[in-house]
């Protein structure tokens, strides 16, 4: 998928045409985070397809969005509100924004790193959310049926992992995962924190 980001004008129209069910993903990526959050992350945020509809969804929020693409984010900043978004240039690798946030989200993004810094990631998220805030990552998955593999990868930028290797490291995260949608090679995963205790 690294191909996508070389070609920012026409992003939207090649995820269409080589991602399956890629508007249905975007909305159950985006029904997952919720409603009512006030401070939203995206990691990834490209032509900000996915920071739209979330942001529709929470009507009352602010956005932080971050990509590696300085062109995608140009994009993004045209297709977003100004006074509801701050867009910023910076990978995953780096440093993060401050927490907490309410909701983390990501959308076709972690694939990109292997394993060990998927569990990095995983770790350095759990730290910015907000007690009972909810981490979505949303992406291409290795399936359990090789015939599922539909997304064209690449092997130079793609490095994805299975749906369930991604629970078992957000657990040991300390969050609460549970796998939310599913579609051949492509799922939606919520991870929630836990949130603050009662009063005794």
């Amino acid at each position: 998928m690294g191909q996508f980001h070389e070609r920012p004008d026409a992003y939207l129209a090649l995820m269409r045409a080589e991602v399956p069910d890629y508007d249905l993903f975007q909305d159950a990526a985006a029904a997952a985070t919720g409603a009512g959050a006030a401070r939203i992350l995206e990691l990834g945020t490209g032509t900000g397809e996915t920071a739209r509809r979330v942001l529709a969804l929470h009507p009352e929020a602010r956005l932080v969005g971050l990509d590696a693409s300085a062109d995608m984010l140009e994009l993004a900043r045209a297709a977003l509100p100004a006074d509801r978004a701050d867009l910023i240039l910076g990978d995953l690798a780096g440093p993060l924004p401050a927490g907490p946030f309410d909701v983390v989200v990501s959308a076709l993004c972690v694939h990109h790193l292997d394993g060990p810094a998927k569990e990095d990631l995983f770790r350095r998220l759990a730290a910015l959310l907000a007690p009972g805030g909810r981490l979505v990552v949303a992406d291409v998955v290795l399936p359990e049926d090789p015939a599922d593999a539909l997304t064209p990868l690449d092997p130079a930028h793609d490095r994805p992992s299975s749906a369930l290797d991604q629970l078992r490291w957000l657990a040991a995260a300390g969050l609460r995962p549970r796998l939310e949608w599913s579609r051949r090679d492509l799922a939606v995963l919520v991870a929630e924190a836990a949130p603050v205790p009662a009063p005794a």
